[in-house]
């Protein structure tokens, strides 16, 4: 099958049982409520990634804690397919939020009560969330990553 492999990043910013949305200004999903996120650039780190992604789209300074949840999205009008990688963040300024490139607005829902419309991802994610804060289990979820550079392409990886 022809067509593209994007990897994204989502970053997944918590308050007071509320999550960070932002409404995306382009396709996919154009006007559509998400986790603030978008495309991961070649040979960056994916936690820089999410953590340059949230303060692009939010103003919002973080930094990545883990990865909390990994989708893929199959996006047929463009033949791509999205695997993105969402990570759990700690603010550093959340009290400067502010739409930024790609989102006509950010603001923090209630994670019972989450704007329409919103991404199927998201929706999922969220609903993800809550089960793990009901049951107290967010920290014991996250999963650490790293980022490896080789630069002799004989070494085993």
């Amino acid at each position: 099958m022809n067509g593209e492999i994007i990897v994204g990043v989502g970053a997944v910013v918590l308050r007071d049982n509320k999550v960070l949305l932002v409404k995306r200004l382009n396709e996919p999903c154009k006007g559509c409520w998400a986790i603030p996120g978008g495309r991961v650039e070649f040979g960056e780190d994916l936690g820089e990634a999410a953590k340059r992604e949230l303060f692009e789209e939010t103003n919002i300074d973080a930094e990545p804690l883990g990865i909390i949840w990994v989708t893929g999205v199959y996006y047929k009008p463009r033949k791509t397919y999205y695997v993105i990688v969402d990570f759990l963040m700690k603010p550093l300024n959340i009290n400067k939020v502010k739409p930024g490139t790609d989102t006509s607005e950010a603001k923090f829902f209630d994670l019972d009560n989450p704007p329409q419309p919103i991404t199927l991802s998201t929706k999922k994610l969220l609903t993800y969330l809550k089960t793990l804060i009901v049951n107290n289990e967010l920290d014991k979820r996250i999963i650490p990553w790293c980022s490896i550079c080789f630069n002799n392409s004989s070494r085993h990886i």
